[in-house]
């Protein structure tokens, strides 16, 4: 049982609590340049239609979002290092961080990838019909013209994904890393006012989220414009 609600603590513990969020934002961080890259890779083969790659990738996808991130935290973690030891490979003292940024990485890249493949397909047929109708090759036409107009389309959906992920942060401390939900639990353990603590944690994320959501929402609107130019143009 936890002591007795002191709501005077909430704002003791809160400064606290917030000098770890640079951690969970790096943990957020890496794991989204990462997730992008191998999300890209992803999306490719399912796009192009090439032969079996496309099955893999789907495949990868249906598993990785029909399963709990949770689980997949733990497959990472203890997996990992089970199947390098069979070429003797020791990760036993590796920083628990490096395992929550695989898992991450490895989770939101099947979202992106579907986030990218959507945005593609948005794009009008068209734009590629007059890539190559100027000499640009399959490669050139993605990248230098369906990919940037796909980015502004998939732009509200990706905002979604890191939304979504920072939340998912949070379970990192169940592996041993010391973010803000880590430092909460040892809080909790010293002090006995769980209610304290787990409010505090809520008005640093929702606050955190506030201004990903605000930084984001301007973002739409500077690419919105720059389309909006091109349009005019």
């Amino acid at each position: 049982m936890g002591k007795s609600f002191d709501a005077a603590l909430i704002w003791e513990f809160i400064p606290i609590l917030l000098s770890y969020l640079h951690v969970t934002l790096f943990i957020l961080a890496a794991s989204l340049f990462f997730g992008v890259l191998l999300g890209l890779l992803i999306a490719l083969p399912r796009l192009y239609n090439v032969p079996v790659l496309n099955r893999i990738a789907a495949v990868y996808v249906s598993f990785v979002r029909g399963t709990p991130i949770l689980i997949q935290l733990f497959l990472v973690f203890y997996g990992v290092p089970a199947l390098l030891q069979l070429v003797d490979f020791d990760m036993s003292r590796m920083n628990p961080i490096v395992f929550v940024i695989i898992t991450y990485a490895l989770g939101s890249a099947a979202s992106i990838s579907e986030v990218i493949r959507g945005a593609v397909n948005a794009v009008d047929r068209g734009q590629l019909e007059g890539a190559y109708a100027v000499g640009m090759t399959g490669p050139q036409a993605f990248f230098r013209i369906v990919l940037p107009q796909a980015f502004v389309i998939a732009f509200p959906n990706f905002a979604s994904t890191v939304i979504g992920f920072l939340k998912d942060t949070s379970l990192a401390y169940s592996i041993g890393v010391m973010d803000m939900m880590g430092r909460g639990q040892t809080l909790i353990a010293a002090t006995a006012h769980t209610l304290e603590v787990y409010i505090g944690l809520t008005i640093i994320y929702y606050l955190t989220v506030l201004v990903l959501e605000k930084g984001f929402a301007l973002t739409e609107i500077r690419l919105q414009r720059h389309e909006q130019r091109i349009a005019n143009a």
